[in-house]
């Protein structure tokens, strides 16, 4: 199975679970301080992007997800 986990809660963040290296578009990494989960923003509310604060909450973001296929992995 996969190192990293990744959960998408309904209404809510990005539940990021394993040892996992964030770096920003520069290739800089973020200082994750030896956390293993991490919930990353989905709702574009953060004020500590690309972290999740909980805003989502506050502007009552709504996305519920269901898991599907993906197409064919185009070669």
């Amino acid at each position: 199975m996969a190192a990293v986990k990744i959960t998408v809660g309904n209404n809510g963040s990005l539940k990021v679970e394993g040892e996992v290296e964030i770096v920003d578009a520069s290739g800089n990494p973020f200082g994750l301080q030896g956390r293993t989960v991490i919930g990353l923003c989905r709702c574009g509310a953060s004020k500590n992007q690309p972290f999740c604060d909980g805003s989502h909450r506050a502007i009552n973001f709504h996305s519920e997800i269901t898991a599907f296929e993906l197409p064919p992995k185009k070669v």
